[in-house]
């Protein structure tokens, strides 16, 4: 009996633990703690896994053997040591048109909210996608799909947008109280979100309160849609068994699903976008499913663009301690041990080709280790060259608030960890190259 009381102290002290690192992640930019490495020349040595060499240990010589044998070789390692699988669950979606307003954004948007349902059941798992498209187009437009932290009426402060009644991160600054959004969290996260001027640059916005999807705390892998998609699991979680993050892509997928058939939307042209966390998830989700034309990570740190070897800023142990469930169980086993993983974010950039891809980073946001997602997009150029394509020319940062941009891109911006108009200009910018 003692035994148990400890061990259910010891679950607890750990929620708890967790949920304070969570939420001051969370409400403070991302600090960046004491204690991490956040000097170049601290980087350790390290050697990359090879990216054109197979299991065989064959030379990968052209773009055909890259997509038949090397692709799935590297995407499988992903799924195994890293991020977990994609819920292979694919429901029969259904949709409601929550609302619909004609002259949205000073009369220039259609603003549409679209329920999409997982099951037969109103009551069940569920997602609200809101959409603007410019109300004077004259066919389907492309598209940038993303997650929001707080809800979707944080993105907008219109008193129309449903108020979000999923689980949210406590912020009584922000205003979510007990869990819940209340109505002085609207608008609050604008400036992520400049809606307007995208809408006027030609393009749809389409965006999903992640939680919706699957609530960003550790409960075991219990809520969500991981009811839904691990109905008959044992207690026993396998190692392999995806976490949030692999849970959160299966949503930007199904809201493709959804956009593919939209006459608003041109579904062969969707960004798949997201900062921080959901930057990791955008990757993710871009890697996974080849129906997104383009792929956008925003200051996505360790376990997104940056690389795990350098151990700069976060580190993989301080990401798996604080979040344990974002990435499958497997992935702890490289804790202060990154030299043994298969893998690192090169290659997970390198899926992505020959799509498109834009890399951000922030020259202030060390703890997403700027240099090293640079790094990864340069060292993932070789696949992108078997394809025709034009990488990174260099593996030197550029001039801060001077993007490259090739058939994949690049900047460092001025300030911190956040999304600023500079970001979604250079994304427009990128689009217009690549998906008009």
């Amino acid at each position: 009996m003692n035994n148990i009381l400890l061990r259910s102290y010891r679950n607890l002290t750990s929620k708890i633990v967790v949920t304070a690192l969570t939420l001051m992640a969370a409400t403070s930019g991302y600090a960046q703690p004491a204690g991490f490495n956040y000097d170049e020349s601290k980087v350790p040595e390290y050697t990359l896994p090879a990216l054109l060499t197979d299991s065989a240990g064959q030379p990968v010589a052209d773009a055909e053997a890259w997509m038949s044998k090397r692709r799935p070789e590297v995407l499988a390692l992903f799924q195994q040591h890293v991020f977990g699988h994609i819920p292979e669950t694919i429901p029969k979606i259904r949709t409601r048109l929550r609302s619909e307003v004609t002259d949205a954004l000073d009369g220039i948007a259609v603003r549409r909210e679209i329920t999409v349902f997982f099951t037969d059941d109103d009551a069940g798992p569920s997602m609200d996608i809101l959409v603007y498209t410019p109300a004077n187009a004259d066919g389907p437009v492309p598209c940038f799909l993303g997650y929001n932290f707080n809800g979707n009426h944080s993105v907008d402060a219109d008193p129309a947008i449903h108020l979000s009644t999923s689980w949210v991160r406590d912020d009584k600054k922000r205003g979510n109280i007990n869990n819940k959004a209340t109505e002085q969290t609207r608008g609050t996260a604008s400036s992520r979100w400049p809606m307007k001027m995208i809408v006027e640059r030609g393009y749809g916005v389409a965006t999903i309160y992640y939680g919706d999807v699957d609530p960003d705390f550790d409960d075991g892998f219990h809520n969500g849609i991981h009811a839904m998609t691990e109905p008959d699991r044992k207690l026993d979680r396998s190692g392999d068994a995806g976490g949030s993050i692999s849970a959160w892509a299966w949503g930007m997928s199904r809201a493709l699903d959804v956009l593919e058939v939209d006459s608003r939307i041109d579904g062969n042209k969707v960004a798949i976008f997201g900062h921080s966390r959901l930057g990791k998830t955008s990757l993710w989700g871009g890697a996974s499913d080849q129906r997104f034309a383009m792929v956008i990570s925003n200051d996505s740190g360790c376990g997104g663009a940056a690389l795990s070897r350098r151990k700069f800023g976060e580190t993989v142990q301080r990401i798996n301690t604080s979040f344990p469930h974002w990435f499958c169980i497997n992935h702890r086993q490289y804790n202060d041990n990154e030299n043994a993983l298969p893998v690192d974010n090169h290659m997970l950039l390198a899926l992505i080709a020959p799509r498109p891809v834009y890399v951000a980073s922030a020259v202030d946001d060390k703890w997403a280790d700027p240099r090293g997602e640079m790094l990864s997009l340069f060292h993932a150029g070789p696949v992108y060259k078997l394809f025709g394509k034009t990488p990174l020319p260099t593996d030197e940062l550029p001039d801060v608030d001077h993007p490259v941009q090739n058939d994949v891109g690049y900047h460092i911006r001025s300030g911190g960890h956040d999304v600023k108009d500079f970001d979604w200009i250079q994304y427009m910018n990128f689009a217009d190259k690549h998906l008009k």
